[in-house]
């Protein structure tokens, strides 16, 4: 019955309408004008018949036009099939169906790349690397326990899904219109809704449909056609707690954010979660490892207080670069600098894991800065001999948007780190 309806699908490819029989045709025919003319050329039989009649070089000279007259309708056909396909996929983009085959093939063929951490840092990072590589894995924090995540964890016991929605939008292919609508947030008047973004329903329908979160996150990356997969570093719910200054404990992201004492530690609860394989794979199996950026304590320690993840850090043989951010946050980085926040991530590892520290060296305009201050917020220093005394070689580039934020912009912050990748690996002379 296979094999049956396997040939019944195939004759469905005949069916009238589809528009593609013409250019079965065009490639039955080139195949069979190559075919006779590569007899010509190589059949000794054939080649003494033609020879009776016109000799050798004629008969050498039709061959090869057969063979090439044969190729081209091969060619032509297969052209033609694959623009009757692309027509139905791709109407937006047929006539660059060339260079978007051609950049596909260049992004299957990139880096195999692995980024950890959470957050908006995190989201803009990806959003330049998908247009370098789709060997992309993100690995992002599900601690979190504020807003619409913290809900839904709540009343339906979801792992957060905050952090993975943000890297689902980044890498979706059509990321404009997918981040407005996996971003939508119900105002005020929408009821229970109010406040839930609509990324997060969505996960959340998919966990209690598929029955399992790390699935959902899979089926949820394969509806959007994003380039490259997302993760989460553990499916266990964990809580995320803080040791602070004055040797109080508090539990919760959004606790240790709120502005105190000082964190001293962040930890979990449990204290040692499970990690997911796929994630530890990841990491073992890649040729650049990026750390953040995000929030330290928050979005980016949260992933290495997960024992299988720090263990595939300090095993992996590929490159392993820290991205720090380029603003101070409240509460929970106050001023820190790009030193200071190595010095956190070491506090909590205990060893290495990584080798560059890539820092933004440009200083936001005026009003962004006062803006940002205004919050608590403070450009973070660039203390490149400070970094370099902690064992780690610093890379300082501009890697600031030039639009009204202070932020990471996509596109400069990729090229950097392809651009160290690349440098690293330029034999020595």
């Amino acid at each position: 019955m296979g094999a049956l309806h396997r040939f019944r699908r195939l004759l469905g490819w005949l069916y009238p309408g589809l528009g593609v029989k013409r250019w079965y045709g065009v490639i039955l025919l080139g195949i069979s004008v190559l075919g006779l003319g590569t007899v010509l050329l190589f059949n000794e039989y054939a080649l003494d018949l033609v020879v009776i009649a016109q000799g050798v070089r004629t008969a050498t000279f039709s061959g090869l036009l057969l063979v090439m007259v044969g190729f081209g309708l091969v060619v032509m056909g297969v052209r033609g099939l694959v623009r009757r396909v692309a027509r139905t996929f791709l109407p937006q983009q047929e006539e660059q169906l060339l260079e978007v085959m051609l950049r596909s093939a260049q992004r299957d063929s990139g880096l195999r790349s692995v980024v950890i951490g959470g957050g908006t840092g995190l989201s803009a990072l990806l959003r330049g690397l998908k247009y370098y590589t789709s060997n992309l894995t993100a690995i992002a924090a599900v601690s979190d326990d504020g807003g619409s995540s913290g809900r839904l964890r709540e009343e339906q016991g979801v792992l957060p899904p905050g952090d993975i929605r943000n890297c689902l939008a980044a890498l979706a292919d059509q990321e404009p219109l997918m981040t407005q609508l996996l971003q939508y947030r119900f105002d005020g008047e929408a009821g229970t809704l109010s406040g839930h973004s609509l990324g997060n329903l969505l996960i959340a329908a998919l966990t209690d449909l598929t029955g399992d979160f790390e699935t959902a996150v899979k089926e949820m990356g394969a509806i959007l056609a994003i380039r490259g997969r997302v993760l989460p570093p553990t499916v266990d719910n964990v809580v995320l707690c803080a040791q602070l200054a004055d040797g109080s404990i508090v539990r919760g992201e959004t606790a240790i954010s709120a502005r105190g004492p000082a964190i001293e530690r962040v930890f979990l609860d449990p204290p040692e979660p499970r990690a997911v394989p796929e994630a530890v794979e990841a990491i073992r199996n890649a040729e650049v490892v990026i750390i953040g950026p995000g929030s330290t304590y928050t979005s980016v320690i949260p992933n290495l207080l997960v024992p299988g993840i720090v263990e595939a850090l300090k095993e992996t043989r590929a490159m392993r670069i820290f991205v720090c951010n380029v603003m101070t946050q409240p509460g929970e980085t106050d001023d820190y600098t790009a030193a200071a926040h190595v010095a956190a991530i070491l506090k909590h590892v205990g060893e290495p894991i990584f080798e560059y520290v890539l820092l933004n060296s440009q200083r936001p305009a005026a009003d962004v800065m006062k803006r940002y201050e205004a919050t608590g917020a403070k450009f973070v220093g660039v203390d490149a001999a400070e970094i370099a005394r902690l064992g780690f070689i610093p890379i300082a580039r501009d890697l600031l948007s030039e639009d009204d934020y202070a932020r990471h912009d996509p596109g400069k912050l990729a090229s950097a780190i392809i651009e160290l990748v690349v440098s690293e690996r330029q034999p020595v002379i």
